[in-house]
């Protein structure tokens, strides 16, 4: 850790001691910044079409035009898509560790049942900065609140924001969000592959700021899906990395933030440009036009992508799982999966960056075949004109030597997945000007 990062953390903690928790509705808020937001109104606009007729109806009506709610410019500046996890567990804590992107004030927090089959109860639930393991910054811990009250009850197939937290968040923080749940059961809801190693515990111990009583671990992040902020410039947007293992950071060293949405972030933190925050919805395994691994990128686009907050650019980097799986897909297939996530993100007002699918050969399910599929499909990102913007992945890891297979100095050791270096090399080939397009 840097001394300028340790040195931002104890300003957020300071920062985020300003306000005493929340044990009821919010009484107060920053000058010129409205109180405490109803998170199931939020809710509601962050939930799939198909989730919301789960909802009661009080707690699923959009905000009108301009109230309140509907006026919040909030960022995503953490996220990780929805998947199922096997089964929840009653009395059961989690401490959930994720490194943010964007900087700002009022951080909010959604929770996730989108695969749950019943409510999900979650009594407690705190958000704090780590730091080290499962220990606290002291002074940082604080309650999260959902429309005033502690306790939040999510339907099943649902997400629900929480009220906003005042204090500032810097960018680039180690942001820990506790949450237990007294009688979660039935199938739960996360991220499984985090590269990043949170916390269990038996009992509800979210509020305490050691590490004492979190003694197990977890590689997945349970019932969270994203976190916002407010930034203070109010034109700051966020893109999202719609992918597969790759983007999830498989090969990528665990707890060291090496993805290379990771890099791009950082890179994004020091660029003059209004495109701050970075979501990785990433599932190892994930297909663009089939169901498996996670549900296929078009079936989760709306959930993973469409509802976080300020997104301005989808950054669409999949496609090698299709190819890769011999199921018969041909570039045509493909393609038209790519027309329907870029038609879908343009009429919801979002830029599409497309990136070309990397070199895999080496790789056990590699052949002739699907080579060819992946040079047509790569062909038609490059020539086509159908994105607002391009990234050329398949240019930057694959050898000057063999054009079909990684270059070994960026192969993270099974030819599909690029190491750290490799991930850094795909950030760094980011035209971040590109990321700040308006469609």
């Amino acid at each position: 850790m840097t001394g300028r990062f340790a040195g931002l953390l104890g300003v957020a903690a300071v920062l985020l001691t300003t306000v005493a928790c929340q044990t009821g509705p919010a009484t107060a808020a920053p000058v010129g910044q409205p109180s405490a937001q109803p998170s199931a109104q939020s809710a509601a606009r962050s939930t799939p079409s198909s989730a919301r007729s789960a909802q009661p109806s009080s707690r699923s009506a959009r905000p009108p035009a301009g109230s309140v709610a509907a006026a919040r410019h909030d960022v995503v500046t953490w996220g990780a898509s929805a998947d199922q996890l096997g089964q929840g567990t009653a009395d059961r804590g989690y401490r959930l560790v994720v490194h943010t992107s964007a900087a700002g004030s009022d951080l909010r927090v959604r929770l996730s049942n989108a695969f749950g089959d019943r409510p999900l109860t979650l009594d407690s639930v705190y958000a704090g900065l780590q730091s080290q393991g499962a220990a606290l910054k002291p002074g940082s811990n604080r309650r999260l609140t959902f429309d005033g009250a502690r306790t939040v009850t999510v339907p099943a197939g649902a997400t629900a924001w929480s009220d906003p937290l005042p204090g500032t968040l810097p960018a680039g923080s180690n942001l820990v969000v506790s949450l237990h749940s007294p009688d979660a059961a039935g199938p739960a809801t996360g991220h499984g592959m985090a590269m990043q190693t949170s916390y269990v515990a038996q009992g509800d111990h979210t509020a305490e700021e050691g590490a004492a009583n979190w003694t197990d671990t977890t590689g997945s992040w349970w019932y969270l899906d994203s976190v916002s902020v407010r930034p203070k410039n109010p034109d700051t947007g966020a893109v999202v990395a719609l992918g597969d293992s790759i983007t999830d950071g498989w090969a990528s060293t665990s707890d060291q933030n090496r993805r290379w949405p990771d890099y791009l972030a950082r890179r994004l933190q020091k660029a003059d440009t209004e495109v701050k925050g970075v979501a990785d919805e990433g599932i190892s395994g994930n297909k663009v036009l089939a169901d498996g691994a996670g549900q296929a990128a078009l079936n989760r686009l709306d959930r993973d992508v469409l509802s976080q907050p300020g997104v301005r650019t989808v950054f669409l980097f999949e496609g090698v799982n299709d190819i890769k799986a011999h199921s018969g897909v041909t570039a045509a297939d493909l393609i038209a999966g790519y027309r329907e996530i870029a038609r879908r993100a343009h009429a919801a007002g979002k830029c599409v960056v497309a990136s070309t699918v990397g070199p895999f050969e080496g790789w056990p399910e590699w052949d002739q075949a699907g080579e060819a599929v992946r040079q047509q499909v790569n062909q038609y990102i490059r020539t086509s004109g159908e994105f607002d913007g391009i990234a050329d992945f398949d240019r930057i890891l694959r050898s000057p030597y063999d054009q079909a297979r990684m270059l070994p100095f960026l192969d993270g050791g099974d030819h599909i997945h690029p190491n750290d270096k490799g991930m850094q090399a795909m950030a760094d080939s980011v035209d971040l000007a590109g990321l700040n397009c308006d469609h």
